[in-house]
């Protein structure tokens, strides 16, 4: 008989957990949420993090409070999520900077493909290839042809090794077969200075800040690194439409949870994040801040950073791009 007694209250122990499960999801959320976003305070994807949260904590009765844990390149904050409980109250502002990390670290505290659950997508921002005005060049093909003309001799303009605009660069010159010269600065600022200097021939910028020094004449655009057109700029072509349509990359932020979060917290919460990436307030906000709203299910949002992790691998291996942690 012990060994059906023992089979017997194990199948308690697991109609208990299952209940408890379904009692916690019923009552979600019962208290203030944490949203750990891995990087200091102020950046694009808090943001957009407060411009999505913050209407559906209303909507609870309970805050979505976000908190910043930056340290060692997102992975401290990252990695402080994945030990966190798995009780519907601890999320990870996720973002691209997680499938950056896989490059330039040579081991991580975690698996970002395997403990964390994937909640939703809230949206990308899209950079706009642009170039020094005095070079002449007024499509991608121009730019392409004096490039191929001579091998090494121009240059393209990043914020750093890993960032966007180094990322965004890198898939370019490789989609088109370019022979360029890559040049690190430490911040915008410069890199934007030698830019319209014309010392560099190209950089990856955020379309937002692109906006004003298009009209002021400081640089020229050629096209936007998403694989479809904007709804703010249709006009302006895509990588896509000049030939290049691996070139194509934006960076991008969602929500996130530790392995084994109850399936139907997730599910409510993804509900309730794409109803709310439909509120025009939410969405023109989103716009304004230079986000594209992407609302996505679950599984698509895993498969989509899958396939963001698996394109930075196969980058960094024909980029020759090193881990650098």
């Amino acid at each position: 008989m012990r060994p059906i007694c023992g089979l017997y209250i194990a199948l308690l122990s697991l109609t208990a957990i299952a209940a408890n499960t379904a009692a916690l999801a019923q009552q979600w959320p019962a208290q203030q949420v944490l949203v750990v976003s891995p990087f200091g305070a102020g950046t694009t994807n808090d943001l957009v993090a407060h411009t999505v949260l913050d209407p559906i904590g209303q909507q609870f009765g309970q805050p979505f409070a976000l908190e910043n844990r930056p340290g060692g390149g997102g992975t401290v904050g990252v990695a402080s999520v994945v030990k966190a409980k798995p009780d519907g109250y601890t999320f990870l502002l996720s973002s691209s900077a997680m499938s950056t990390a896989v490059i330039l670290h040579k081991s991580l505290p975690y698996d970002a493909l395997h403990d964390l659950e994937p909640v939703a997508m809230f949206g990308g921002e899209p950079s706009m290839l642009v170039v020094s005005p005095g070079k002449g060049f007024t499509k991608v093909a121009d730019l392409v042809a004096a490039a191929k003309a001579n091998p090494g001799g121009l240059k393209f303009a990043s914020v750093g090794i890993g960032s966007a605009s180094h990322i965004a660069g890198e898939r370019f010159r490789l989609a088109a077969g370019l022979n360029v010269q890559h040049i690190a600065y430490t911040g915008p600022g410069e890199a934007l200075a030698d830019l319209t200097a014309g010392r560099v021939d190209f950089y990856f910028i955020p379309v937002i800040p692109a906006l004003p020094l298009i009209t002021e004449g400081r640089v020229v655009p050629l096209a936007v690194s998403t694989p479809h057109r904007l709804q703010s700029l249709p006009g302006l072509p895509t990588l896509a439409d000049a030939g290049y349509p691996m070139a194509a990359y934006l960076t991008w932020c969602g929500l996130s949870a530790p392995a084994n979060t109850p399936r139907n917290i997730v599910d409510q919460l993804n509900g309730v994040i794409g109803k709310a990436l439909e509120i025009p307030e939410v969405r023109s906000k989103m716009l304004r801040i230079g986000f594209e709203p992407d609302p996505m299910s679950p599984e698509q949002y895993g498969k989509f950073i899958a396939d963001d992790v698996s394109a930075m691998v196969k980058l960094a291996k024909d980029a020759n791009i090193e881990p650098s942690q």
